[in-house]
């Protein structure tokens, strides 16, 4: 399996040969984590994400937004209090309860608020990377801010109020499109776009079908990233249909869940960006993540693929483990492909 050197490559040159499935000087990776309070804060956020970046020299960025921040423009409050414990936000009021509540939801401003707090986190984060290192906006789905806005959501979809919801996600998704054409042309390299409901443990397919996937394209299709990123949250995703969605790379809970990497790369015809169990990471399980590594590039033959976790990394945090990922990556990689060393 092994193969020729490549030339060194910047890390936007080294991100585009993957996902075009060409070779590339040493296997592309990426780490991320959530900065709890810390990210309420725009310049706070921006220095100490550019600080990760630098710490751990990670090939694509993704932004570590407030993982409520798409619901917080609707009237929602939060509580963060657990999560620097591994736990997760939780929601203190939102303001919408009954069915007619959704028709009350309204596209929100971008100048504002939750939305404008992100924006200037972007930017400020931009202008720290200076173009250094592709950078990916955190998204979620039209579906997953409804759901967070509402904990009865499928409740009142099953209780034939569907159209009420529809109303919502309709707004919801002029909001979202209205952001992610902004972060683009702030010159975000592409958006990370979370779904979390696509999963068969959650809801049927046809639901997600008529619920989900028009506004998920919608959402897609306004983003003129050049690396846009999928991301299949949980267990038991929907494959069949998220495999065809419009991006240029695809992320899932590789090794917990389905489809396995090979399946995957073979499947979509994108660059996949996985291969870590997060919850190795967080318990410091190095055993296993040189397993994962070793298997990810045994698979993929170190091409079309990204090194990264399937999601966030969970706190508490261990320096030494996420330092232990990269050296463990160029260590395998050197062996079992023959690529640059670090």
């Amino acid at each position: 399996m092994k193969r020729k050197k490549t030339a060194p490559m910047t890390k936007a040159e080294r991100i585009a040969a993957a996902i075009r499935g060409d070779a590339v000087d040493r296997v592309p990776y990426s780490l991320w984590s959530y900065l709890p309070m810390i990210d309420l804060d725009p310049a706070a956020n921006a220095e100490h994400t550019y600080d990760f970046y630098k710490t751990y020299d990670v090939d694509i960025l993704k932004t570590m937004n407030n993982g409520m921040y798409s619901v917080e423009d609707f009237g929602v409050t939060v509580d963060y209090s657990d999560i620097e414990r591994g736990g997760v936000a939780k929601i203190i009021s939102t303001p919408v309860h009954t069915p007619e509540d959704w028709l009350k939801v309204k596209p929100v401003s971008l100048h504002e608020g939750a939305l404008a707090r992100e924006q200037d986190y972007l930017k400020r984060l931009l202008k720290k990377t200076n173009g250094e290192v592709p950078v990916i906006f955190t998204v979620f789905s039209p579906l997953t801010t409804a759901n967070k806005l509402c904990p009865h959501m499928m409740e009142h979809i099953a209780s034939g109020h569907g159209e009420q919801v529809k109303a919502a996600l309709t707004a919801i998704t002029e909001t979202t499109c209205a952001l992610v054409q902004r972060v683009i042309e702030l010159g975000a390299d592409g958006i990370f776009f979370a779904t979390q409901l696509s999963s068969y443990d959650l809801v049927k397919e046809d639901l997600y079908k008529e619920y989900g996937m028009p506004y998920d394209i919608a959402v897609l299709s306004a983003s003129q990233g050049w690396c846009n990123v999928l991301h299949a949250h949980g267990k038991h995703i929907m494959f069949p249909l998220l495999r065809k969605y419009p991006v240029q790379i695809f992320n899932w809970h590789a090794f917990e869940s389905l489809p396995g990497i090979h399946e995957a790369q073979v499947m979509t015809g994108k660059c996949i960006m996985a291969g870590l169990e997060r919850m190795d990471i967080t318990d410091g399980h190095k055993n296993e993540i040189e397993h994962q590594i070793y298997e990810t590039l045994r698979e993929t033959g170190g091409r079309h693929v990204i090194l990264s976790p399937g999601c966030v990394i969970r706190y508490p945090l261990d320096p030494d483990m996420l330092s232990f990922v990269r050296k463990a990556k160029g260590e395998i990689e050197t062996k079992l492909l023959g690529t640059n060393d670090w």
